[in-house]
C-alpha cells in the first residue's frame, strides 16, 4: 500500500526526517506516534504531497507519488486543525466539498445521522463549538469511499458518545479492507484500535510493530508506561 524509502526532509538547517524506511500493507489501523518535533506531521504531509522531501521515494500501490497529484483522489484526510470560512453553514460546506469531489459518491447523510448533526446544518461554522466542528470535519473525511484514510488527532474536542461512535466508524472502515493512518496523543484510544504503531524519535523510526512487542522491548507492563519509557530514555 505505502512504501517509503530513505526519506529525508530539511527545513533550513533543521533535518526533520532522517532516512525513513517504512512499509505499510493494505488493510489495518496504523498509529504514527512520537513526541512533538519527532517528524510525524512532516511524514504525514509528505505522504499527502503537502511537503516535498529533499530525497527518497514514496510509493502508493506501487506508483511514485512524485509529480502525480491524482493519487490523492483515493485519500481521505482529517487535518488536526481545519479552517473553513466562518460565514458558511454546515450544509453549505458539505455541499461545497461534495461538489469539489463530484467524481465520488458521498455518504454524508449516514454520517450526519451518526454524529447527530441535523440541528446544526443551517448554523454558521463560526457559531459552532470546537467539538461540533470536529464532528463536521469527520463527516467531510469519511463521506467518500477512499482506500486510504489519514486522521490527524481525530478525537480532539469530541464528547464521550461521539468518541465511541468514531471508534466504531474507524473499525467498520477497517473491516472494508481500508488502510487507516492515525496520529493521536490519547494512548488509550491508540491502544484500543491500532493494529500496529510506528514510533518516531528525532526523525527516525524507533519502533514499528504491535503494542505487545513494544511492551516486551521496553520491559513495561502496559502501553502508557512503554511510551513513557521511550521518552524518558530519549531525553536522558
Amino acid at each position: 500500500m505505502i512504501s517509503i524509502e530513505n526519506l529525508h526532509k530539511k527545513f533550513g538547517k533543521n533535518e526533520v526526517l532522517k532516512g525513513i524506511d517504512l512499509n505499510i500493507e493494505q488493510g489495518g489501523i496504523f498509529a504514527v506516534l512520537g513526541p512533538n518535533g519527532s517528524g510525524k506531521t512532516t511524514l504525514i504531509k509528505s505522504i499527502l504531497g503537502m511537503v516535498v522531501p529533499n530525497s527518497g521515494s514514496i510509493k502508493i500501490n506501487g506508483k511514485s507519488v512524485k509529480n502525480d497529484w491524482k493519487y490523492r483522489n483515493n485519500i481521505d484526510y482529517l487535518p488536526q486543525i481545519a479552517n473553513f470560512p466562518g460565514n458558511l453553514t454546515v450544509r453549505e460546506l458539505i455541499r461545497m466539498i461534495k461538489d469539489l469531489r463530484s467524481y465520488k459518491k458521498a455518504d454524508d447523510l449516514r454520517l450526519i445521522e451518526l454524529f447527530k448533526l441535523d440541528p446544526f446544518l443551517d448554523k454558521k461554522l463560526s457559531n459552532l463549538s470546537g467539538g461540533t466542528k470536529q464532528k463536521v470535519n469527520l463527516v467531510l473525511t469519511f463521506m467518500f469511499d477512499s482506500s486510504l484514510i489519514i486522521l490527524d488527532e481525530p478525537t480532539t474536542g469530541l464528547d464521550p458518545i461521539s468518541h465511541i461512535r468514531l471508534k466504531e466508524l474507524i473499525t467498520s472502515e477497517k473491516q472494508k479492507g481500508k488502510t487507516i493512518l492515525i496520529t493521536s496523543h490519547i494512548m488509550s484510544f491508540v491502544e484500543e484500535i491500532a493494529d500496529e504503531i510506528v514510533f518516531l524519535l528525532e526523525g527516525k523510526i524507533y519502533f514499528k510493530g504491535g503494542i505487545p512487542a513494544l511492551k516486551t522491548k521496553t520491559e513495561q507492563p502496559d502501553f502508557e508506561h512503554a511510551i513513557a519509557s521511550i521518552l524518558t530514555t530519549s531525553y536522558v
